[in-house]
């Protein structure tokens, strides 16, 4: 035992002093490098694996600190096995490569026998210090993107050498992390990217992907205004108090949605043209279909927010499936669930939205392009499309017009560019681009941190382009992410059991 623990420790150590080290001739994967270790899981069971750590997955590596890949093989992994590929990007801030960890998706996964590949990524936070001694911001918009690119990249580039199967490359990600997975899944191969990952030094290979499993993705941001405007603006006089400034900017931005709404031609799976004038209903079903399977596992509702019931079905009720949530209203209900009916037959939606912000405070207009607006300070986001410098910006014409008081103002090129490519819905149905065939997207449906349209939006567009989308708006769950991993990974099995 204590041979085996100075081989480990020897290896671990030879791989740390040279951190900050650029490979110079093209990435490199050692075999011999892996580290025996493993995993005790929630339920006792020991999953062993091996480690490869410190794989830098480009050769101009601007960020040591975060520009490299942690692999863990598990026993009995081989070529064909399907790799597994979490980040932990959240708040779009940088994400240190980690360990597997028990209580996640990742730990899971290794248990489930998958390769588990955890990149490092670059975010709105990541700097390093020049040879003139000054700060340099490493992680802006679109770099995070590009970190994954490339880190998917190179496992194709190694994919001979390495244990996993990189045609089966499922990623994950929770929040910003989800826009990432999101992106991952909607950008494969488009050539925009090309010339950002030559200057990096990535492998020459294709990055596209076989899945994507997106937790409440923040994405959409240049729309993400707007959507939260249009669908909580009915919130402003009764639960939301805004200024009268405040107030001004919610009406101006809800009013700009219809139109970006209208624009994106998306149909419902009956081939309903989804309008601005039928969009909530449709919000409506899906909150329904929400409550009903949960209602179906025992859950309680509360009629307190906005449900109707009936002893008799008024429309087609949801087929029962699904996992039990184990979240729990905060109201109680006003009277019992046999009273109620078995049946979700109406939802008054405006109560209903009024309950979310409720449970979570809504944000104050603008939610995300908010620097210099109506008072408030710069958001993540603004950092996020910032430049090497440290700049917090406008990104959309709308928030720099009011910053600034010039009605004429328009965001710059690079802004714009950046946005464009942290879009995923840019890129679903756009030429030379490969689209993920699988996606498994959820959202909490008491979660506020963005509007529902946003992730409804991506499910439904996918969906349209013919897509294999599992899309949920999960019962009375906040932003949050990895949870009901028994039906992700009955899901993730599913596919990989198709011929």
């Amino acid at each position: 035992m204590k041979k085996y623990i100075v081989t480990a420790l020897a290896v671990v150590s030879s791989v740390c002093a040279i951190a900050g080290e650029k490979p110079t001739s093209g990435v490199m994967f050692d075999a011999s490098k892996g580290v025996a270790g493993s995993v005790s899981m929630p339920n006792g069971k020991i999953v062993n694996y091996t480690a490869y750590t410190k794989l830098y997955y480009v050769t101009n590596v601007e960020d040591s600190t975060y520009q490299y890949m942690n692999v863990f093989v598990p026993d009995g992994a081989d070529q064909s096995t399907p790799i597994f590929m979490p980040n932990y990007v959240g708040g779009y801030m940088a994400a240190k490569p980690q360990s597997v960890n028990a209580g996640d998706a990742s730990g899971r996964a290794l248990a489930e026998g998958y390769v588990v590949a955890i990149p490092g990524v670059r975010g709105r936070n990541s700097v390093v210090t020049n040879a003139d001694g000054e700060s340099v911001y490493t992680g802006r918009a679109p770099k995070a993107l590009l970190d994954l690119k490339a880190a998917v990249r190179y496992l194709r580039h190694f994919d001979k050498e390495m244990p996993g199967d990189a045609e089966k490359i499922i990623t994950n990600g929770t929040s910003a992390g989800g826009a990432m997975s999101a992106l991952l899944g909607a950008t494969g191969n488009n050539p925009v990217y090309e010339e950002y990952l030559k200057e990096m030094g990535a492998a020459n290979e294709r990055d596209d992907i076989f899945a994507a499993v997106c937790f409440c993705p923040i994405t959409d941001l240049d729309h993400a205004d707007a959507a939260y405007e249009w669908l909580y603006g009915c919130t402003n006089n009764v639960t939301r108090h805004l200024s009268d400034e405040q107030a001004e900017v919610s009406k101006e931005l809800a009013s700009q949605y219809p139109a970006y709404l209208n624009s994106l031609n998306l149909k419902k799976a009956d081939g309903t043209l989804l309008t601005s004038d039928n969009y909530l209903d449709y919000l409506k079903e899906l909150l329904m279909k929400s409550a009903q399977e949960a209602k179906d596992y025992g859950a309680t509702i509360p009629d307190s927010i906005g449900f109707a019931f009936s002893g008799m079905p008024q429309f087609i009720a949801p087929v029962n499936g699904g996992m039990r949530g184990d979240g729990r209203p905060a109201l109680r209900p006003e009277r019992s669930a046999k009273s109620q009916g078995e049946y979700i037959t109406d939802l008054d939606l405006e109560r209903y939205l009024n309950y979310v912000v409720s449970m979570t405070p809504l944000k104050t207009p603008p939610a995300f392009d908010s620097k210099g607006v109506a008072g408030n300070n710069a958001s993540g986001e603004n950092e996020e499309f910032g430049d090497e410098n440290g700049s917090s910006v406008n990104f959309t014409d709308y928030s720099l017009q009011k910053s600034t008081g010039n009605e004429d103002a328009q965001v710059d090129s690079r802004i714009k560019t950046a946005v464009k490519l942290m879009n995923p819905m840019n890129f679903i149905s756009a030429p030379n681009t490969t689209v993920a065939q699988h996606w498994y997207i959820r959202h909490g449906a008491i979660d506020r941190d963005t509007a529902f349209p946003v992730p409804i939006n991506l499910a439904t567009k996918l969906q349209n382009e013919g897509k294999d989308v599992n899309f949920k708006l999960a019962w009375n769950r906040p932003h949050s992410g990895d949870y009901a991993l028994n039906e992700m990974f009955e899901w993730i099995k599913s596919l990989l059991d198709k011929p």
